[in-house]
């Protein structure tokens, strides 16, 4: 399906798929904060965040859970729930709304723009439906070399980034962190039998 297919409304129905994340909240405020244009908002979630209400627009507006006709009368989606559920709501969707997937799953795909809108936002316009975008850490990077790239072409970069995969591993390891020097100092520090 070509991008001349998917005419946006000038008032779109606007969702956000993983609205109770972390990223899912970020993109709330961003819409907010540039006025997206809207006729309506839907924040879509696991049934475990069903019911709870998010504030938008000095409204209070209820998390619905995510399932197979969520998106049918959704003219613009924006997903953040992890390349499992984009893997298997973006097909659901139908072809007259408009995806940004904000996960690895689509990334890599051979008609599917992988969008960086201040170095290559005109590509946004290539679509068949699905817009991707790099991950977090790419964005900054990409964003920091690409003056430089205009300058001087780079053709490989090494990084290494670390993210945290879980709250809790993150907590383990600040807890190591903090304790394990202690316990080291303690022990030097207690007498030798």
């Amino acid at each position: 399906m070509s991008q001349a297919a998917f005419r946006v409304p000038s008032n779109p129905t606007v969702a956000v798929v993983g609205a109770t994340g972390a990223v899912g909240r970020e993109i709330m405020t961003c819409l907010e904060k540039r006025s997206f244009p809207m006729a309506r908002l839907r924040l879509l979630a696991s049934a475990r965040s069903s019911g709870q209400s998010l504030p938008f627009r000095q409204q209070a507006v209820v998390v619905e859970t995510l399932d197979e006709q969520s998106l049918k009368d959704v003219d613009i989606a924006l997903f953040s729930a992890g390349s499992g559920i984009s893997k298997k709501f973006v097909p659901a969707a139908g072809s007259r709304t408009l995806m940004i997937d904000n996960s690895s799953a689509f990334r890599m795909g051979e008609k599917v723009p992988l969008v960086i809108p201040e170095i290559n936002g005109s590509m946004a316009f290539t679509h068949s439906g699905i817009i991707s975008n790099p991950n977090c850490t790419a964005i900054i990077m990409a964003m920091a070399l690409w003056p430089l790239h205009c300058q001087v072409p780079i053709r490989r970069v090494f990084a290494s980034t670390y993210q945290a995969a879980h709250r809790v591993q993150v907590l383990l390891r600040w807890k190591s962190f903090v304790f394990q020097p202690r316990l080291t100092l303690r022990a030097r520090a207690s007498p030798r039998a």
